[in-house]
């Protein structure tokens, strides 16, 4: 497991120094039906990767973001499937502005669960990885999360607010929250970098299968304790589907339950139909 993981970590690192790091402030974004940014750097990269593993692994299909949605739905199927999980670009709204948290993420899953990811940070040259049930690596240094106490008001938490309710927003910001926020504004890294003790409590509005295959597992396998929440509030397994998740997480299982009782789901606006 470890030498695939030190062959698509190569990969990883030499696509990044071809095709994204000399492109950066140099590429022109357009937005895709969805709203969202695509550069031709997403595209370049999407294709490298997913020619290369169809070299290696013909067998095994990839399931990309700049895919058709249609293809998307076909591979991940009835959840019994093999398949690669990519993100070419992960946070290409910070690359597209010259802001250097951007990444490329990889997973294997495996009949609905990641077995390996892959978290590659061409800025830092960090390659986080995990193979489910070893643990959880950066550049072959274990990874685990830091708490710098067991009150939520000691921990600095990464919050994405812009797909939260903006009613429920101000409530997160009352007496017991968190130290201070943050917001990276790329999702695998925002996994990885709560793995790597960087952060202790997280919230999400709207992750994607791609967005926190490889980071999730990451997360998990470094001991981080996190659940993935329909948009009404249910628990829902991992991966689940192509629908949007909103994630919650934290360094350990205290502060978890304790984050997720404050943040008080379901996490929607005030009469806001189900």
């Amino acid at each position: 497991m470890h030498n695939t993981l030190d062959r698509l970590a190569e990969l990883l690192r030499a696509v990044a120094r071809d095709e994204i790091m000399p492109r950066l402030r140099r590429t022109i974004a357009s937005h895709k039906a969805d709203g969202s940014l695509v550069t031709e750097t997403d595209l370049a990269v999407q294709r490298r990767i997913v020619d290369s593993l169809a070299e290696q692994w013909p067998d095994i299909p990839v399931l990309a973001e700049e895919m058709e949605q249609a293809e998307q739905q076909r591979l991940v199927g009835t959840g019994e499937a093999t398949f690669w999980c990519l993100d070419p670009l992960d946070g290409t709204s910070n690359y597209a502005c010259g802001f250097p948290a951007f990444a490329i993420s990889l997973a294997l899953v495996r009949k609905g669960r990641a077995e390996l990811g892959l978290v590659l940070d061409p800025v830092r040259n960090e390659c986080f990885t995990a193979a489910r049930g070893q643990g959880a690596f950066v550049d072959g240094t274990q990874l685990h999360p830091y708490t710098p106490g067991d009150q939520l008001s000691d921990c600095l938490g990464m919050l994405d607010l812009k797909r939260l309710p903006p009613q429920r927003i101000p409530a997160l910001f009352r007496d017991g929250s968190f130290r201070s926020q943050r917001n990276l504004g790329a999702v695998a890294l925002e996994w990885c970098w709560l793995a790597a003790g960087r952060f202790q409590l997280y919230l999400h509005g709207g992750q994607r299968l791609w967005d926190y295959a490889a980071g999730r597992l990451i997360a998990d396998e470094a001991g981080v304790v996190s659940s993935l929440y329909s948009r009404d509030g249910i628990e829902t397994a991992e991966p689940s589907g192509l629908d949007t998740r909103l994630a919650i997480a934290a360094a350990n299982r205290t502060l978890f339950d304790q984050w997720r009782t404050f943040i008080d789901l379901p996490l929607r606006a005030e009469g806001a139909a189900d």
